[in-house]
């Protein structure tokens, strides 16, 4: 899954804009002003010890701390997030590795646990979006 079709995929959720808070490079996916997605291209100064984040797109996914630690497990591009809170965050790296599917859930997972943190009338704006889909 390539950077364009998954900032296609973080666009497609309802009520989501995209910011720059951290410069021109870095693109912040947020659901009625809580971020749930970061994507970049990795420039290997990130601590990625398979040396996979330089030339790579990478997208921050926040995540259950007990899922995020199997997703790490199972896929070599899923690493702690890079400058996110370790253990609610992964980074994936966009190197052709994790099928789409897989990434279309993380995305989903992401968008849903920071949505479930709102306030009720805040998700139920949010919700009747999702259920007529």
């Amino acid at each position: 899954m390539d950077s364009k079709i998954v900032e296609q995929y973080l666009l497609s959720k309802p009520h989501v804009s995209i910011g720059y808070p951290f410069g021109a490079d870095v693109k912040v996916f947020k659901v009625k002003n809580k971020m749930f997605a970061l994507l970049s291209l990795g420039t290997g100064n990130e601590k990625d010890t398979h040396g996979k984040m330089k030339g790579h797109y990478c997208v921050n996914l926040k995540c259950d701390p007990e899922e995020a630690i199997m997703l790490r497990d199972i896929f070599p591009s899923v690493i702690p997030g890079y400058h996110m809170h370790k253990a609610q965050w992964n980074t994936v790296i966009l190197d052709g590795s994790v099928p789409e599917g897989e990434i279309e859930r993380m995305i989903d997972n992401s968008f849903n646990l920071v949505v479930s943190k709102m306030t009720k009338k805040d998700q139920a704006s949010i919700l009747v979006h999702v259920e007529s889909r």
